[in-house]
This record gives C-alpha cells, structure tokens and sequence, in this order.
C-alpha cells in the first residue's frame, strides 16, 4: 500500500463508513491474491518487429502484405476509411463497430512502389506501407497526415515460433503480447480527443491512460485517467484532419508530444504519438478530411448517436440525498413557483431500499408510481440511477434470478466474483455475454413500473471499492466476450459499454414506441449507439468548470455528443458567483443538469440568493428559447455524427490560433458561447473565426478572424451569433420560430432546420434555408425557392460599423 492508496482508504472510511472500509480491505486482498494466482509475472520475453517485405496479396479494397515474421492486412472503405491489421487481425467482432463491417471501395488499387514497399491508392486517401512496415497515411495528393512506424511486440519465449503469430483474427483479443507503435504527425499538428479528458481539449506533451477509472473522489484538470477512455485520436494539421482509432480494448498508454516547426536549423520536429498496449490485437482505423467529414465517417463505421427525447434536451435536477417523495415533490413545487421550467428530476442511490439496485425505499417513496404520474401532469419526468453491482444475498430477486442463469462474473476457479460496492459485498453481470444482457435488459420492467422515463448509469468501469489497488475487479476474473473467452483486462474497458447496450435494446423491447433516454458514466468507443455520458464527480471550483467544459468537447469530437456536467461541481458547495457561471454554462450544453453529493449543499437556483435566481431564471428562458435548436442539432448529430458543442476551430482547421482557443465553444453552426471561467470576471477575450459575427445581448457585429473583447455582467455570458445564421427558437406560445442573423453586406447565409417529431422513432424531413440582402431587406425562404413557412424574425439591423478583432 503507497501513499495514495492509504489516502484514498481514508476518503473510503470517511464516505461509506468502517463497516464498508472493512469490506473493502478484505475486497482489495481478494483480488490481489485471485490475480497472483491467475497471472504470474512476465517471464522471459522475445521482441518482434515486422522484417523485410516478402510479397504481397491484392484483395478487395487493398491486400495483405507479408513480411518476414508478420503481415499487415490493409483495407479501404468505401467512404475512404482505412483498416490496418496486423498479424491477421481483423475488423471483426469489435464492440466498437456498428453493425457488419463497412463494404470496401472495388476501386483501390495494391501496387509496388520503388523502394521495395506497397502503395495502396484510393479516390480519397493514399497508404504507402515501407519495405520494413511504416505506413504513411497521406491525402489524394501526397501530404503526409500520419505515419506509423514498424510496431514492436513482446512475447512471451514459450508462445509462437520465429515467424510470429499471425492468427485469424476471430477473437480480437486472443494473445497477450504487449505491444508499441509510434507515430509521427506534422510538426504543427494538435492532438484531440482519448476520451474524457480533464486537461484540454487540447491534449498537451503528457502520458495518457486507457483504463477506465474512478478516480475515489472529486476530480480536476490535472486528474487522468477517468471514467471513460478512448484510443480515439483527432489531430488537426494544416495538411488535414484525420482520426485514428486503435481498436483494441486491453490498458494501454499514449504519450503525446507536438511537435515544433522550425527546430534545430530551420527543419520542423514532427509531433509524435506512442502507444503502449498490454495485449490484444494491433488494428486501427483511420478517416482523414475536414472535420465534419471525419466525424460522419467515424459514425458510419461505430454507429449513428441514440437521439435524447425532446424532454432529455431540458433542464434537469438532480442530487444524492433526497429525503423522499415529499422532498422531491417540494423541490418541483419551488422551480414551479419561481418560473422555472424544470423537464427532470433524477433519484440517486438513496432511493433504493439498501442500496440494492431495482428495488425502492418503500418508506420514503411509498407510492413511487403515484409520484412519477404526479410530476408527469406537470411535465416534469423522473431518471432512475442504475448501478450494475447485484448485492449478494439470499432473497435478493436479481441476485438470485441472476444465480438462476448463471449471469455473474467468475474466477479462474469457477467462483463467482464478488466485490464491494455501495450495497455491500456484491457480484457483477458478464454484460460481455448476449445472454446476460438479455437477462439484464428484462429487468428495467420494474423501473418503467416505477414510472421512470429514462436511466443513468453510474459504477460501471466497473467499481469495487479497495483500500489500495485498483477499484475494480480482479483483472484475472473471466468473461465471456462474445464467445471468444478472455478476462478482465480485455474485458473491463468495454464493460459499461456493453452495460448500455443491455439496457437500451431492453428498453426498446419493452417500449419499442419510445426512444430510450440513457446516459453512462463509463463506456468505449461506439457508446454513442446507446445514449450519452456526463462529467462523473468534478470536484467543485472553478478548475472544475474548466474540466468539464474540457470533457464535453473532447467527447464530442470521439463521437459522443449528448454529455454535460454537474452543474456547480459534485463536492462541495459553490460560491454564489461559481454556482451562477457554471449554470450559465449549462444551458448552452446538451446535457443540462445541475447535482451534488450528498454533503454538498443543494443546487436549486433559490438556494443562493435572489441575484443568482434572477440570472438563472434568465438562462434558463433563453434554454427554453433555444429548445427547437437543440432539438436540430440532436438530429443533425443522428445524422452526421456532428456534436452539438463543436471546438470554435471547426469549420476553419488550418487557423493555428483557433486549435488552441479552448475556452469558448460553437454551439452548431450558428452560435459561439463564451463561458465565464475566472473568479470576478465581468467581460472576457473571446476569439472569432472568419466572417461577421453579432453579440446576440447587444447586436453590435465584430469582424474576425481575430480577439475582440466582450462584456460579461453577471447576468449573462458572451454569445455570439454568425452573420447570415438561421435558426430555430421557440416563441412566447412556444411555436418555432426563425431567427435570422442578417449577412453581411453582399454575403449570403442559411441554416437548417429538424422540426419536433415527438419521441417515437418517425424520422422527420431536413428544412434548408438561405438568407440573402434583397434591397434594403433581408430575405428568408427555402433553398428550393419555397416561402420560409415560419414567422421570421431579423436581427443584426442595426447597421452600426462592426467592431475591430485583433489578432
């Protein structure tokens, strides 16, 4: 036991009480010891690297290239994604992937080049793979986005013969060789993305963990790993944009370091990225473009995102603690009496009877479904935290219906893993098994019984509380992994992934006429499919705004767009000033809920004075205002895989200034919102891309590219609209309406436009609009010439000179 680990102990004492820290002590040897058994120590290792090219095999959509003691597999989409596998690694199974594996382009092309290596050509992406085993990844005319250089494996002396396994790719994790690869980008390239990430966007020189974790407390920028990691990559040059995707679930490391231009006599240092996998397959995608490009071919390949219900895209009100029905019922009875519009109210363990999970304090909800019709008249919906952890008793009924078949996961004794968590000593669904998440899945009968109308997902890296190690299960313990057997090394990573999966197809069997409304704490690559994420515990202050701002765009940019934090921190209780800037801020992200710990004070507006409470009644209106923009850019993102809180660098990547603005934020296309981040701060820097844009409090127009200074009383944050800008909003009456930011002179503008198609699975049609100066007035219809058929309103008339930016 270090240092940490005894802090950490005395954090778990002082949370759950010595009963718990006594349980969880016996846990932590428990696992220590089942892994000592299972998996003894590395013994003697042999490094690998790929040789010389051999000969090469042409196959649809590129080849197969041999080399002495590997083959890499090189394979192209239609849609220009690129596949590398080594050693017979396949595309599949992959959790990450949607569906069947994407059809090839017919079109590419395998061919020697000069020097001994292969060229793979394509429409929209060339691969150059070298007579030892770098592959270059560079655009149709020859800019060089990536380049891979050999990878080197360690394996075990008594596994494989002098050639190297090469395998046939069916069990993606079968092997546990450790691995590297290196990379290189160029020299002015930024790196994006891994996940949620506390420190960034922007992901800095640094070490990078890929093992989700609960970090045992409140957490801040400088706090890595978290709850849900990636080995997604988005790195934006001004060559291009490409993201890298290794897909392989196994703990590894990624050290980053950009690059420098014009180092050591004028010639550039290239940025370069390590990674480092404890085992599994070597096999990554690529997608090279803009940005928008890329992310609609990262969501054709892992799968378009679950659209929240309209209700989802409102505020929400959360907090461990409630007292019970009566509590709850208060608390809508006070957003309803200070002109609040609340859509949620979210239950947190407390709610159950002893923690255990799919059951309810009969005490302090005796009529838990009367309350959820109450609340339901007037608008307001509950959200049920589901835990994966089972405690483990007799006449538990899903304890025992999960004994009944055989659900939980085991050891390598055939024992079943039991850990501790917020019940008491428990055990875990294999959600790895089709089985087991239909059994699991089955089970959100009784919450929908209950009246819940959407799930959140809490626990699930999945967590067992230790005095020291990690807070996990045994990495030894073994799951079945869609048949292809593993343990948890492979296994943990994609746990709450899987987890979501079992509840969102059970909660369509069950009401296959509602779109589920969920959102987990942990999950991989392709969570998007299921639902959504929020920020976890972020420790109160305002580092704690920065991170979770920082977590919402990095998601975004993996492919998760639906996310948000606590608002007003998870651990402590907030200044007036912090609560009011943090809840400014969340009402302009997906995900807008306010929650905290169960001694951390309460989060209702009212709480913290009637300044606050006039500024947050102010937000709020203008996030019902925005409700119909919201609800677009929860289609488009269905659509294209393009988050709603977008980096202010996404339509200009190759403006260098903008990658490394990450205090401010695109909301869409139309909006860029400047969130107050500082203590005292009453205006603020905000950087603009190209072209016009309006301070929707003022009217008065700037013209970027470059910094303009804009004010920011407490009563609100900078929001700037784009000239030209289309959007919807919602009226007095609560009809949509468009709002149009008037273009600039001789310059003409659009938007689009999802209508509302309630919360079933209809699909509604896509509305183009332009704006454009006729005379003296500024003229809205559809792109095909049709009339705008919404009531217009024009903004930005003002017709003072714009503003200055500076650069």
């Amino acid at each position: 036991m270090d240092g940490r680990d005894l802090v950490r102990s005395v954090r778990m004492v002082r949370a759950v009480g010595p009963a718990q820290g006594l349980r969880s002590l016996r846990a932590a040897w428990r696992r220590s010891r089942a892994d000592a058994r299972a998996l003894p120590p590395r013994g003697a290792e042999r490094a690998r690297v790929p040789g010389e090219a051999r000969d090469a095999e042409p196959l649809p959509g590129g080849g197969v290239i041999h080399f002495a003691r590997s083959s890499l597999r090189v394979r192209v989409a239609a849609g220009g994604a690129v596949f590398c596998g080594w050693d017979g690694a396949g595309p599949e199974p992959s959790y990450a992937l949607s569906g069947e594996c994407p059809a090839v382009d017919p079109r590419v092309v395998l061919e020697p080049d000069t020097e001994g290596g292969w060229r793979v050509v394509s429409e929209r992406v060339l691969v150059v793979v070298s007579r030892f085993g770098a592959v270059e990844v560079r655009t149709p005319g020859g800019a060089m986005l990536r380049r891979e250089l050999p990878p080197r494996w360690w394996e075990p002396v008594a596994e494989g013969a002098e050639g190297g396994p090469e395998g046939d790719g069916r069990c993606a994790g079968a092997g546990a060789a450790r691995w590297v690869q290196r990379s290189e980008v160029a020299a002015d390239a930024r790196f994006f993305g891994l996940g949620g990430r506390s420190a960034g966007p922007r992901l800095r020189d640094g070490v990078y963990r890929l093992w989700n974790t609960d970090p045992g407390g409140a957490f801040g920028p400088g706090d890595d790993p978290l709850y849900l990691t990636m080995p997604v990559q988005l790195v934006v040059a001004d060559a291009g944009t490409h993201l890298v995707f290794h897909d392989n679930s196994w703990d590894g490391r990624v050290t980053l370091h950009e690059g420098v231009e014009g180092a050591g006599s004028g010639h550039d240092r290239p940025g370069t990225c390590e990674l480092r996998m404890d085992g599994g397959p070597l096999r990554y995608w690529v997608v090279a473009g803009t940005p928008a490009r890329v992310l609609l071919g990262w969501t054709a390949l892992t799968g378009a995102p679950a659209l929240p219900p309209r209700w989802a895209l409102g505020y929400q009100h959360a907090r461990w603690g409630f007292g019970g029905a009566d509590e709850v019922r208060r608390v809508v009875a006070g957003y309803r009496e200070r002109g609040l519009l609340l859509s949620a109210v979210h239950l947190d363990i407390d709610h159950y009877d002893g923690h255990r999970v799919f059951t309810v304090d009969r005490e302090r909800y005796p009529d838990l479904p009367g309350l959820a019709g109450e609340l339901r008249a007037e608008g307001v919906r509950l959200v049920s935290i589901v835990d994966p952890a089972v405690k483990a008793e007799p006449g538990n009924t899903v304890y025992e219906g999960g004994v009944a078949v055989d659900a939980f996961v085991r050891d390598t004794q055939g024992e079943v893993v039991r850990g501790v968590v917020w019940p008491g000593e428990s055990v875990y669904p294999d959600f790895t098994d089709a089985r087991v998440r239909k059994w699991w899945g089955a089970l959100y009968a009784e919450r929908l019984a209950q009246g819940f109308a959407g799930v959140w997902h809490d626990m699930n890296e999945p967590v067992s509380f230790a005095a020291f190690g990690e807070s996990t299960l045994p990495r030894s313990a073994r799951h079945a992994l869609e048949g292809c057997g593993g343990d948890h090394r492979e296994a943990h990573n994609v746990y709450g992934l899987a987890m979501a999966q079992a509840a969102y197809e059970g909660l369509c069997e069950l009401r296959p006429g509602e779109r589920p409304f969920l959102f987990s704490r942990s999950g991989w690559a392709g969570l998007q499919r299921y639902g959504g994420t929020w920020s976890g515990d972020v420790a109160t202050g305002w580092p704690g705004l920065r991170a979770s701002l920082s977590l919402v765009l990095g998601l975004g940019l993996c492919g998760v767009p639906y996310s948000g934090p606590d608002v007003g921190g998870f651990s402590a209780v907030p200044s007036p000033e912090l609560y009011l800037r943090w809840f400014q801020l969340g009402a302009y992200l997906p995900l807008f809920r306010t929650h905290s710990a169960l001694w951390a004070g309460r989060r209702e507006p009212w709480e913290f004075g009637a300044e606050v409470l006039e500024h947050a009644q102010a937000a709020l209106r203008e996030r019902v205002r925005l409700l119909p923009y919201f609800v677009t850019l929860g289609q488009l993102a269905r659509l294209s895989g393009a988050p709603y809180v977008r980096p202010v660098w996404w339509s200009t990547p190759r403006d260098r200034a903008l990658r490394d603005c990450e205090d401010a934020f695109l909301l869409g296309d139309a909006l860029l919102v400047a969130p107050i981040v500082e203590a005292g701060a009453v205006g603020r820097a905000v950087r603009l891309p190209r072209g016009r844009w309006y301070d929707t409090a003022t009217g008065r127009a700037y013209d970027g590219p470059g910094r303009v200074w804009v004010d920011a009383p407490l009563s609100r944050i900078p929001v700037l609209a784009r000239a030209g800008a289309v959007l919807p909003v919602a009226g007095a009456d609560g009809a949509t309406k468009l709002e149009v930011w008037a273009p600039a002179a001789g310059r003409t503008g659009g938007g689009l436009v999802v209508p509302d198609c309630g919360d079933g699975w209809r699909r509604p049609e896509v509305e183009r609009f332009v704006s454009r100066w006729e005379g003296d007035r500024v003229v809205v219809e559809r792109r095909d010439g049709g009339p705008a058929g919404y009531p217009v309103r024009v903004r930005g008339l003002a017709g003072e000179e714009a503003g200055r930016a500076t650069r």
